[in-house]
């Protein structure tokens, strides 16, 4: 299973923010405890004052109920101060907190026991008291050194903790960041690795292809991930474009045949012709000047066929003077439906290779071909300019629209024609309502680069 190139990329850094985390959280858990211990010392602490609070009350309870026991009356500020004394005995008991050991929670329990025997409200007794006093006393006295004792260690643990903290903070925190940066690193430069070797490898790919050699890269047998999908992508273009190359390549081999076969009537056949002319035109008399008329009108034949095969024009005056020459050769005459030809003046100026006038130039004489055989119409319109960086070739009528004339057979063949001319050289065709109020309104749309028409403007705004 391969990894998305995404997540690829995420993968590093996904890595050293987990060991990260789990850094911080080590960390956090480390002063949790120390926390936990910390709270246990101010327990204690707390415990051990209230203890000395509580054994200082009972020390002065005591001399007070030997005083009563001495005089045998208490004064009525004297049983003042034993309610008090008695209060703060009570108070600081209650402030004592267990630390965890049995024991010491067995003994709270007796020393608030004992409290409640010392409260003067249950009478003033001074031998009962201060027998109470001596077991309170005993009680507290164990206590407090189990409590100071508690305290000793917990603050001779608490040092060692935060040196072991410390200690193993640190080298925790060393081995963690090494481990993310090299991880880190290890995993970027082995991801980065593959993924720069394919990029290379479909790179290299779209180098040769940009150079002419048409070698497509291996597709792959799954789509796994987004260099997969490119990959398939760059492998169906170049095939599309061998097809394409191969159309051009056969078109151009057509038109250069073309080339060929109206050379050689001219230079054979038409010498030909023109010689047995020049003979017959020497002959006085009335059979031969009939014989001439024929030969004249197939010596024109013959021309109108060349042109058809190979329009010098296109080669001598470009695109723009060729569809003119057409027209006014064939559209001019008698019967013929009115037309009228716009042709931008920056047509000319375009570098257009050889087989895409050829292409254009046939797409129009079959589009206008369309408008004299199956159209119907009085009336239509030419049109080549520059849009929006596309060359524009349209060609629209006023006649009875494309529906009604769309089962023809050879209509439907030579709409195939243009449809197979328009892709072999990269170029869409529709065939859409005319802005007339009927008629048909085909359309032409070749893309040309942007430089070649900011050059053409450039030419025309300096001349």
């Amino acid at each position: 299973m391969r990894i998305t190139v995404k997540h690829q990329i995420l993968l590093a850094p996904a890595t050293v923010l987990l060991l990260l985390t789990l850094l911080l959280g080590f960390m956090q858990y480390t002063y949790w405890d120390l926390s936990v211990k910390r709270h246990k010392a101010k327990t204690i602490g707390v415990a051990f004052i209230a203890l000395a609070e509580a054994d200082l009350a009972v020390r002065r309870l005591a001399v007070l109920m030997q005083r009563f026991q001495q005089n045998g009356y208490a004064k009525r500020s004297e049983m003042e101060l034993l309610a008090t004394l008695h209060d703060q005995l009570s108070a600081a008991v209650d402030r004592v907190e267990s630390v965890g050991d049995p024991d010491s929670l067995t003994r709270i329990e007796r020393l608030q026991q004992l409290a409640i025997e010392m409260n003067p409200t249950r009478g003033i007794e001074p031998e009962r008291i201060l027998a109470v006093v001596e077991r309170f006393r005993s009680q507290l006295s164990s206590l407090s050194s189990t409590t100071q004792l508690q305290r000793q260690q917990l603050r001779e643990v608490h040092n060692q903790d935060i040196d072991q903290l410390v200690d193993r903070t640190a080298r925790v925190s060393l081995v963690v960041l090494g481990l993310a940066i090299v991880s880190g690193i290890v995993l970027s430069l082995f991801f980065a690795r593959r993924i720069l070797s394919r990029i290379q490898l479909l790179s290299d790919s779209a180098r040769r292809i940009a150079s002419g050699t048409l070698e497509p890269p291996p597709q792959p047998d799954q789509i796994r991930d987004e260099l997969d999908a490119l990959t398939l992508s760059i492998n169906k273009m170049t095939k599309r474009l061998i097809q394409v190359v191969g159309s051009e390549k056969l078109l151009e081999g057509a038109e250069e045949e073309r080339r060929r076969i109206a050379m050689d009537l001219h230079d054979q056949s038409l010498s030909d012709l023109s010689a047995i002319l020049r003979k017959l035109q020497q002959l006085p008399d009335e059979t031969a000047n009939e014989l001439e008329r024929d030969l004249n009108a197939a010596i024109v034949n013959l021309r109108d066929i060349m042109n058809n095969l190979h329009p010098q024009t296109l080669d001598i005056l470009g695109l723009g003077a060729a569809l003119e020459a057409h027209l006014e050769r064939h559209c001019e005459k008698e019967g013929q439906p009115d037309y009228h030809l716009y042709l931008d003046p920056r047509i000319d100026s375009l570098a257009l290779g050889r087989v895409v006038k050829l292409a254009l130039y046939r797409i129009g004489l079959e589009a206008i071909n369309n408008v004299h055989k199956h159209a119907h119409a009085s009336r239509f319109e030419v049109g080549l300019e520059l849009r929006d960086q596309n060359l524009i070739l349209s060609v629209e009528d006023n006649g009875s629209g494309f529906r009604q004339r769309r089962e023809s057979d050879s209509n439907g063949r030579g709409l195939n024609n243009i449809r197979e001319r328009a892709r072999a050289v990269g170029a869409e065709v529709c065939w859409t309502a005319s802005r007339f109020s009927t008629g048909t309104r085909f359309e032409l749309r070749l893309p040309v680069l942007s430089e070649a028409v900011e050059g053409t403007e450039k030419e025309l705004t300096h001349d």
